[in-house]
């Protein structure tokens, strides 16, 4: 899905570049442009941001718990 009008920025492009060490706004629109040009979609863009980091501290936790068992 289209998340960024202005650049022609998908969701998935967004969750590679935070799976890819983008932590804030500020790094997507350095990895991938999304969120540089009006500005609208910048609630959807951290929206996915704080999505892939709550998947990732799951991932990390599950991790943590199988290697304790």
């Amino acid at each position: 899905m289209i998340i960024c009008q202005c650049n022609g920025i998908s969701d998935r492009a967004i969750r590679k570049a935070v799976r890819d060490g983008a932590n804030d706004r500020n790094d997507v629109i350095r990895a991938c442009a999304a969120g540089m040009g009006c500005g609208g979609c910048v609630p959807a863009v951290e929206q996915i941001i704080d999505a892939e980091r709550e998947k990732a501290a799951r991932s990390s936790l599950l991790v943590l718990e199988l290697a304790a068992s």
